[in-house]
């Protein structure tokens, strides 16, 4: 039987393929925001579950939909031509770049519309232009001509997008309100957003750095990419530990600390290249440990 094959000869992707292009490891970074929103939202009496769980679709279909745009757009320029990391279906020829584009453009468009039903919802019109900017720097990651990801700002917009934006904004569509608790708790999901994107840089760093990536891990170098990573895993806990005289069940989050130990000891260990995939790895399943003994304990008062 003949294999299906894309416009020009190269053979189709498969679903498979197209799964790990969308890197499933990634996707933590995406849910737990959500649920820690609502565990924020349960706290003051406004669980609204229909908007979280489409809140919950637009950031796995943002998530989604950068990882293929950041597919394509560092697979057209080439720096992808040498990774060491999960499979990209550009770089690795297994799709054309333009069904790479418009997957993520699909992605995109799908948010879009699971967030104008919050937006109908809540009637609050401003959250249209939220939705926008997170769309275009989901886009100018690593798109346009002058990507922000390549000037050492990633971490800045994950902490923004995947902390701040998700976590406060998943409670607002619920609550229609903005508590502090809501803010605070951001604070925990965003730093470890951005550890498991301080991982992956810190894996890619030569590569980046010879195709002039220069992500924040190329601007810090080696030995302080390590130990940004270290802080970002450990400062959630102090986060946690701040809040327990007003909700005590954040010490649950303590139980999370066996899970933070490999990766900060294999990071700080000097992990390099393939090695640091397990990093990765680890960091996804911290962050969602974390995220759901954070949500219960802001989510059950005493």
């Amino acid at each position: 039987m003949t294999a299906t094959r894309e416009p020009g000869g190269a053979p189709a992707p498969t679903l498979k393929h197209w799964v790990a292009g969308a890197r499933p490891r990634t996707l933590p970074a995406a849910l737990v925001p959500v649920a820690v929103g609502t565990g924020a939202a349960v706290s003051t009496g406004g669980a609204v579950w229909w908007r979280a769980l489409v809140a919950l679709a637009v950031a796995l279909l943002l998530q989604i939909g950068v990882n293929y745009a950041n597919d394509y757009s560092d697979g057209i320029r080439g720096t992808d031509n040498a990774r060491v990391g999960p499979l990209r279906l550009v770089g690795s020829g297994l799709a054309t770049p333009r069904s790479v584009l418009v997957a993520a453009l699909g992605c995109f468009l799908a948010a879009a519309v699971a967030g104008l039903a919050l937006v109908v919802a809540t009637r609050a019109w401003w959250l249209l232009a939220v939705g926008a900017l997170s769309i275009a720097a989901a886009w100018f990651y690593t798109g346009g001509s002058r990507p922000y990801g390549y000037r050492a700002l990633g971490e800045v917009s994950v902490f923004v997008f995947f902390g701040l934006v998700a976590v406060a904004g998943t409670t607002y569509v619920q609550v229609e309100g903005l508590p502090w608790l809501a803010v605070a708790a951001a604070v925990p999901v965003g730093l470890l957003a951005c550890a498991l994107l301080v991982v992956n840089n810190l894996r890619d760093l030569r590569g980046d750095a010879e195709a002039g990536k220069r992500t924040l891990a190329v601007v810090l170098g080696d030995r302080r990419t390590r130990l940004l990573y270290a802080g970002c895993v450990i400062a959630p806990f102090a986060v946690a530990a701040a809040l327990i005289p007003v909700r005590p069940l954040t010490a649950l989050t303590l139980l999370a600390i066996p899970l933070a130990v490999p990766p900060v000891r294999l990071v700080l260990g000097g992990a390099l290249g393939p090695a640091l995939i397990a990093g990765l790895r680890q960091t996804g399943r911290l962050q969602l440990a974390y995220g759901a003994l954070f949500t219960i304990g802001l989510a059950v008062t005493l």
